[in-house]
């Protein structure tokens, strides 16, 4: 059975990531009722759709210590590998909601922030990633790729 997560809410819908500053902060802020992900707008002012809710909530069950695939996302709540990449790129609640412990299906890295491994871009947001994964115990080459399939997740 996965873990789950407590998840508190705040009281007041004026309340948006920007001024979310802690990971404590925001996991008191989550909205996780259907009135209150219905008033939610991200600093840019845009709602979010039900497949990105659909996208957080699952990757909400991944544990600490694990990865899963875009694919194995997508087989789980529908869509495709890239719209379920599309919904993690413009994640409000990362890294509360853990979208960097998403993976390519060659267990590459993949992306992160919107660049793809480190030659894309500045190449930070790759490093950035590696470095909350190995935090939590996942391993990766020199080249990206995951050390060990122990490490991959599939929800039952």
């Amino acid at each position: 059975m996965p873990a789950t997560r407590t998840v508190k809410v705040a009281p007041a819908a004026s309340v948006t990531p920007a001024k979310v500053r802690t990971e404590k902060e925001l996991e008191m802020y989550f909205p996780t009722t259907s009135a209150l992900r219905a008033q939610f707008k991200t600093d840019a002012g845009k709602k979010l759709s039900a497949h990105q809710w659909a996208v957080y909530d699952f990757i909400m069950t991944i544990p600490v210590g694990k990865v899963t695939t875009y694919k194995d996302v997508c087989q789980a709540i529908g869509g495709s590998p890239r719209s379920v990449g599309g919904a993690l790129r413009n994640n409000p609640f990362a890294p509360y909601v853990p979208c960097h412990r998403v993976i390519a299906s060659s267990l590459f890295i993949g992306g992160f922030v919107g660049e793809w491994g480190k030659e894309h871009r500045t190449g930070t947001q790759y490093y950035r990633k590696v470095g909350y994964l190995e935090k939590e115990g996942v391993s990766f080459t020199p080249e990206g790729y995951l050390k060990s399939r122990d490490m991959l997740w599939k929800r039952d």
